[in-house]
């Protein structure tokens, strides 16, 4: 099976939906590695098709899943749900980071 071409996210997330936010960054830095899904599922012991379900905001990924997902990435899983700034990462997805390194702070109600 020939894998396709990672590109990256099109769109920034939603911030306030935390599946949106975890798809997002888990696209962008499967790009900036240049894996293919396949490759990250084969990295961390899970199906593509989950990886792929997970990109689309399709499941609820259980903190297990996330801590995989993080540590086949080499990122610390909580940044994968923090949402991105937009004053940067409109123009350039690799620019978004947590607050105080790009990300924006969680929001309490």
């Amino acid at each position: 099976m020939v894998s396709a071409k990672p590109s990256p996210p099109a769109a920034l997330p939603d911030p306030d939906n935390l599946r949106d936010v975890l798809a997002y960054w888990i696209r962008l830095r499967r790009f900036e590695r240049g894996w293919s899904q396949e490759r990250l599922a084969m990295e961390c012991d899970l199906d593509r098709t989950y990886v792929s379900a997970v990109e689309r905001s399709r499941w609820n990924v259980s903190l297990s899943n996330i801590e995989r997902l993080a540590t086949a990435l080499e990122v610390p899983a909580w940044t994968l749900l923090m949402p991105p700034e937009t004053k940067n990462a409109e123009t350039d997805p690799a620019m978004a980071g947590p607050a105080g390194f790009g990300f924006r702070r969680a929001r309490c109600a």
